[in-house]
Formats: structure tokens, C-alpha cells, sequence
């Protein structure tokens, strides 16, 4: 049985005491991929910085390998090996990208050399700072920060915004290429629903804070019609009401 890296139970999460996740039940595997689809306002965003340790737990539980999240310490995220890529990249824009990658090392000597590998593209332009970088490059080093601290759970938001299609595609194989050979468990905010699923091997939906629909990416492609629909309100009405496998709603 594969290692549990992330566990959420009945958890609720939000901002001053508002709830915005409300009672949702997720799990990563190591090495696993898992897509986390739903319109904006959904509350995926928020779940993501409740595992970083970046909003109180206010009720349920976060594991983070096994661990409870420390909310009144965060820093201890990303010692326990928490890799968060936010929506906006976290870039420092007036540091070059030999020293962004320099502050995501963590003492891994060699972690540098061993992301260059995975992102070539970024050798060229290690004097180069990240503020002059294309959307596409400063996805790259983005990820390639978040990787240089070998981490064991690796937190992706919307990594899709702003760039081609074609830059996308090729991000996300890394991402599918990185989770298979570290064994990383991956959580991915995405709304490129499709684009998700190719490389996901399970997803789950959110609405009004919810999960709304959970099953392996097979199944969650078949109802590609209703998650898609779900970024106009279609996810609303299961919102509302219980929230069912994917098999439970005839995928």
C-alpha cells in the first residue's frame, strides 16, 4: 500500500473564522497525482494553503505525512517537505534564477544540478532574473524552486494561468514525469479540466467549498461535460446536496 502523504478528514478551513472549505474528505498517495477541479470561488486555492499551514484547521484534521499541520508554525510545512507553487509563482522578481533556486535549496547540494536537469531550458538563463523572464520561464523555475527541496507533497496552483496551451502541455508531462521517478505525492488546482485529467491519476470536484464529485480521472473524464459546465454554476445543485463518487452519478 502506498504511502499516505496528505489525509484531510471532515476538514474545514478558511479566513478570521469564516469557513470557506467546508467538511471535505481528500488523500494523496506518494508518487500519486491528483487533480483538484472546480470553478473559481470553489475553495481550492484555500485548501491548498490549509496544508501549507497558512490557515487554521478549524475542525477536522490535516496529515501531512502523517503529521498534523502546524498552523501556528508554517515554516514547519515545508520542513516536513511541503512544496507549495502558488497561483502566483512566488517569484522574487529582482533576483536572478541561480539565486531564486538558491533560496528553495534547503541544504540539498546538489538539488540545484538535479532540477537543471529536468528544466534545461533554465542553464541559459541562471544570471538572468526572474522579473525578465517569459510566463512560461517563470512557471518553470517556479516548479524547479518547489523541486529543489526534494520535497515529499508538491502543491500546485493553476500552473496553466496565463501561458499557451502548448507551454501547459509540457508542464504538466513534467509534472507526471517528476511524480513517477521522485514519488511525490501532487496536488494540482487546475482549470484546465482536460488537460488535468491527462495526467491526474484521480480528481476531485469542488463547489460552495465542497467536494462535489471524487473518482479516478477515467471516470471524472466521462462527466467531462458537467465539470465543465461546473465553471458556469453546473457543480452547484450536487453542492447542495450530498456529494457522490463518480460512479454514484453514472459515470
Amino acid at each position: 500500500m502506498s504511502e499516505r502523504v496528505i489525509e484531510l478528514t471532515g476538514y474545514r478551513t478558511g479566513y478570521e473564522g469564516v469557513v470557506v472549505v467546508n467538511d471535505i474528505d481528500l488523500h494523496v498517495d506518494a508518487g500519486e497525482i491528483v487533480a483538484l477541479l472546480g470553478p473559481n470561488g470553489a475553495g481550492k486555492s484555500t485548501t491548498l494553503l490549509g496544508i501549507s499551514g497558512l490557515l487554521p484547521t478549524l475542525a477536522g484534521t490535516a496529515l501531512v505525512n502523517g503529521h498534523p499541520v502546524d498552523t501556528r508554525r508554517p515554516h514547519r510545512s515545508a520542513r516536513d517537505g511541503v512544496a507549495h507553487v502558488p497561483e502566483d509563482r512566488g517569484l522574487l522578481p529582482t533576483l536572478t534564477v541561480a539565486e531564486n533556486l538558491r533560496l528553495g535549496r534547503r541544504g540539498h547540494k546538489d538539488a540545484e544540478a538535479e532540477v537543471l536537469d529536468l528544466f534545461p531550458a533554465l542553464t541559459r538563463l541562471l544570471d538572468r532574473r526572474a522579473g525578465l523572464l517569459s510566463g512560461g520561464e517563470q512557471q518553470m523555475l517556479s516548479l524547479a524552486r518547489a523541486l529543489v527541496s526534494r520535497p515529499k507533497v508538491l502543491l500546485i496552483d493553476e500552473m496553466s494561468l496565463g501561458l499557451a496551451p502548448l507551454i501547459v502541455q509540457s508542464l504538466v508531462t513534467k509534472v507526471g514525469e517528476i511524480a513517477a521517478s521522485s514519488g511525490v505525492g501532487v496536488l494540482m488546482v487546475e482549470q484546465h479540466v482536460h488537460m488535468a485529467l491527462s495526467v491526474a491519476d484521480r480528481a476531485y470536484a469542488m463547489s460552495k467549498g465542497r467536494i462535489v464529485l471524487q473518482g479516478t480521472a477515467a471516470e471524472l473524464a466521462e462527466r467531462s461535460d458537467l465539470l465543465t459546465a461546473g465553471y458556469l454554476g453546473g457543480l452547484d445543485e450536487l453542492a447542495d446536496g450530498n456529494a457522490p463518487s463518480a460512479a454514484e452519478t453514472g459515470a
